[in-house]
């Protein structure tokens, strides 16, 4: 058990959109900590997005990011770290609407996207805010006592999950989109259709697959399974 005064107390679940036909969950997270920080994890879809993925509907928005936030009393201002795991657009399209944040990302995932890369342009103007404001890590980070940055590329370059501690679940690994479902959690797993490297995306499966065996992780969250999350409690309930 983590008991630095900085550790995750609180882990907070918010399905800010849904994609259609089958109602697949776009979710952020938010992480507080024992010393009264905020941090967030993902920011959701751009404001106003009326077009989904090439060949997909259009997504359905529930309340987004900031809405969601407004129901346990927090303003945008009040996060004070926003960790990045990818700049695809349905998980960096509010990105600049946090003023006071440090924005945590890959070195590798910021240097393939602020270079140009076709698949992140859709997102930039709400990614791209001032270098100075970014954190670079390179590869497997402990960011805080019991809150890790696990690096899993493989659906995209530099593409991190997130280990959480906490004091009474006990660990929680948040895959995001290096396995967006629980039936993919296997060594030789089926790829999908927006995954950039196939080999690379089973190896940070079977990585993941080995931290959680490890780590004795007592919930995984995958980063896109609508069957799970109708189980999960979402905000304002929290995982404590």
């Amino acid at each position: 058990m983590t008991t630095s005064t900085s550790a995750p107390l609180r882990l907070y679940l918010m399905r800010v959109a849904n994609m259609p036909p089958v109602n697949i969950p776009v979710p952020c997270y938010l992480i507080q900590t024992g010393d009264g920080k905020n941090i967030l994890i993902d920011s959701g879809l751009p404001p106003g997005v009326t077009e989904g993925p090439p060949g997909m509907p259009a997504p359905t928005i529930e309340k987004n990011v900031i809405e969601q936030l407004a129901i346990i009393g927090l303003q945008p201002a009040a996060i004070d770290m926003l960790i990045c795991t990818h700049f695809d657009q349905d998980h960096a399209g509010h990105h600049n609407a946090f003023p006071n944040a440090e924005l945590i990302v890959q070195r590798q995932h910021y240097e393939v996207a602020s270079g140009g890369h076709a698949r992140f342009a859709g997102s930039r103007a709400y990614w791209d805010v001032p270098a100075s404001r970014y954190r670079q890590v390179d590869g497997d980070t402990e960011l805080l006592p019991g809150l890790t940055l696990i690096e899993t590329s493989g659906h995209v370059p530099g593409h991190q999950s997130v280990l959480v501690r906490l004091p009474h679940t006990g660990p929680v690994l948040l895959t995001i989109d290096a396995v967006t479902m629980q039936e993919h959690f296997t060594p030789d797993r089926p790829t999908e259709r927006f995954d950039a490297d196939e080999e690379g995306t089973r190896a940070s499966t079977r990585k993941l697959l080995d931290i959680a065996q490890r780590e004795h992780v007592a919930l995984v969250i995958f980063g896109h399974d609508g069957p799970q999350w109708q189980t999960l409690k979402k905000l304002p309930e929290f995982y404590d």
